[in-house]
């Protein structure tokens, strides 16, 4: 059965704190697995989520601030202890690539599985699966920054009460499907778009046309909210978003569930984020996350 959702494993901005771990988020993409931004501790966080080596196949990384990159180190180093048996392949910032191999290589150790280093210079595809396409887009913030989006193919959903008024049954289904159409009869006529679903990942960045772009249509969006709407001017200053702005975001881009993270350690009460939220006219599905939790991708329409 294939599972889609996303394993929090840090939820702490630039200081962790004794019950949020730097950043670090695996998406489960039913046979996949996506890391992003693995900050200190992420290899123990994974432990203690259940999250093995053996379940990434790729790593994402926003930019080379520390609480979103220093996990690198001991999680490309487990992934070799473990040997595992598939490719893994790492994307990030290509003005930072002095930062990912002194990362990649911090101390000695035997590599036995391959790395592809595939780093991101543009706005566009990554990567195309029969599952998904990676899309990058370019944020603002102090250091070059990449947000992620994954899109799901389109497909067709067949709606049996056209099938039947067609005499369509048992093994021709299959054939319309892959030929389309049928004795005179089209796919089109007998079928209806399933929309693919899409997944964006949004950190430390000011407001851009690529947070935008990013959230655009999304049935989730984890998004950073460093501060909250009263310190919007430190937000700005430093290259954040705050919370209102994160749902106000989502909001305008038709966002199904809005994922909130990256927390100042200046803030203790995490309900704040969701009153400022919705007080932004958010009204999809919200969640302020919390380290080791597991938010699953809305079902589909």
């Amino acid at each position: 059965m294939s599972v889609r959702e996303l394993v929090v494993l840090g939820t702490a901005s630039q200081v962790p704190t004794r019950h949020r771990n730097h950043n670090g988020y695996l998406l489960r993409w039913d046979g996949e697995g996506i890391l992003f931004d693995p900050g200190e501790g992420t290899q123990r966080q994974m432990l203690r989520a259940g999250v093995a080596a053996h379940d990434l196949n790729r790593i994402c990384v926003t930019h080379f601030h520390g609480d979103h990159s220093l996990g690198l180190a001991g999680v490309i180093q487990r992934v070799n202890l473990d040997k595992v048996p598939h490719e893994v392949t790492a994307h990030y910032p290509r003005s930072g690539q002095r930062f990912f191999e002194r990362l990649r290589y911090a101390t000695a150790y035997r590599e036995t599985v391959t790395l592809t280093e595939a780093p991101v210079d543009a706005d566009g595809p990554l990567a195309r699966t029969p599952g998904y396409t990676l899309e990058a887009r370019r944020l603002s913030h102090p250091v070059e920054a990449y947000g992620y989006r994954l899109v799901e193919p389109d497909g067709r959903r067949m709606l049996p009460g056209r099938l039947a008024a067609h005499g369509i049954t048992g093994p021709d289904v299959g054939r319309l499907q892959r030929e389309g159409s049928l004795d005179g009869v089209t796919l089109e006529e007998v079928s209806e778009v399933r929309r693919g679903q899409r997944f964006a990942f949004v950190m430390d960045t000011r407001l851009c046309d690529g947070v935008y772009a990013l959230a655009e249509g999304c049935d989730m969006l984890v998004i950073e909210s460093t501060f909250l709407d009263e310190d919007e001017a430190l937000a700005v200053e430093f290259g954040h978003l705050t919370a209102g702005q994160a749902a106000r975001v989502a909001r305008e881009a038709g966002v199904r569930h809005l994922v909130l993270t990256h927390f100042s350690q200046r803030y203790t009460d995490p309900e704040e984020f969701e009153r400022q939220a919705r007080a932004a006219g958010y009204e999809g599905e919200l969640t302020v996350a919390r380290d080791l939790e597991r938010v699953a991708l809305p079902k589909r329409r």
